[in-house]
């Protein structure tokens, strides 16, 4: 089993993150058991529940790593921080 994943570099911060959407994905769907969610209009351009804006909001913060990655130098806990600041904002107000 230690192999099958030998293939990635499983940093500290690689792990964090892994960690955290794992975390995520399991606190949503006790969320959802718990008080089903509704459908409501924020400033993304279309009706949303609180999957489908943190489907969106882990896609954004994937895109501004990248982003980051690929035109910085500067660490990349910078990054991090501003895709949580994302999906924070499209969890709440998206």
């Amino acid at each position: 089993m230690a192999n099958a994943f030998s293939w990635m570099s499983w940093t500290p911060p690689v792990a964090i993150f892994f960690a955290c959407v794992a975390l995520m994905l399991v606190g949503m769907t006790v969320w959802e058991l718990r008080s089903p969610t509704i459908e409501r209009k924020g400033f993304l351009p279309m009706r949303t529940t609180r999957g489908d804006r943190l489907f969106i909001g882990l896609l954004a913060a994937a895109y501004i790593n990248l982003a980051w990655v690929g035109l910085t130098d500067l660490d990349q806990w910078y990054a991090a921080g501003l895709g949580l600041l994302a999906l924070v904002l499209i969890m709440r107000k998206g």
